[in-house]
């Protein structure tokens, strides 16, 4: 008997992790939580390209294009890009309400 990691063992572990991104994002008022949530979300996405890219029916098992590696990288550099705006955005409310509950903030009024 011979255990392998396949394809679908990727997938599912990705959808897991999407699937919990999905329901912190969805179910915290925390503004923090929510970034985590859509971080994680984001995370899945990066296993599930690698994942394409490694097991690549189309191609041999030494000839995969690095396409999955360099989106990963593409979409690591958003996040962390997303992050610092998003952290920024969050510190600057936090001045402004002293809170960072999202029911508790209405920008339209400053």
């Amino acid at each position: 008997m011979s255990l392998s990691v396949t394809l679908a063992h990727y997938l599912a572990v990705s959808g897991v992790v999407f699937g919990i991104g999905i329901a912190v994002a969805l179910g915290k008022r925390n503004a923090i939580a929510v970034l985590m949530g859509v971080e994680l979300m984001l995370n899945a996405a990066n296993l599930a390209l690698l994942a394409f890219s490694r097991f690549g029916a189309a191609f041999e098992a030494g000839d995969a294009p690095l396409a999955g590696h360099a989106f990963v990288v593409f979409v690591l550099t958003v996040a962390a890009a997303e992050a610092a705006v998003a952290l920024a955005m969050a510190v600057l409310v936090y001045r402004h309400r002293e809170t960072i509950e999202l029911d508790r903030i209405n920008l339209m009024r400053w």
